[in-house]
């Protein structure tokens, strides 16, 4: 399932990040929280029931559900409607890229005060 496969490489990006931040004696105390709008990702990281079904899900896959177990890492769901990443990789109408451009807090340079 390519969107779990997503959740392993994002996972092994943050915990990379962790640890340079540690080599910079910056410590997290909370877990990081990865967010996903796919449940079921969501629930084949955190319930290993569901592994008796996804059996072609290689075992460094399961590298999300050692983080999540560890206390390392939090999952959230987020709606589609809400999914910032979006922006970058669909096409979208206007409004709904507006209200995710928004949440960006990017804005324009060359516009007047």
């Amino acid at each position: 399932m390519a969107e779990y496969r997503a959740m392993v490489t994002v996972t092994s990006d943050l915990m990379w990040i962790k640890s340079f931040l540690a080599t910079m004696r910056v410590f997290l105390s909370q877990p990081i929280q990865l967010f996903c709008d796919h449940q079921t990702a969501l629930h084949i990281a955190k319930n290993p029931v569901f592994y008796e079904r996804t059996k072609h899900i290689e075992t460094d896959c399961h590298f999300v559900r050692e983080h999540l177990a560890s206390g390392k890492l939090v999952t959230r769901y987020v709606s589609s409607k809400n999914q910032v990443a979006d922006i970058f990789m669909k096409a979208l109408g206007k409004q709904q890229f507006i209200l995710l451009l928004s949440r960006l807090d990017i804005v324009n340079p060359h516009a007047p005060p």
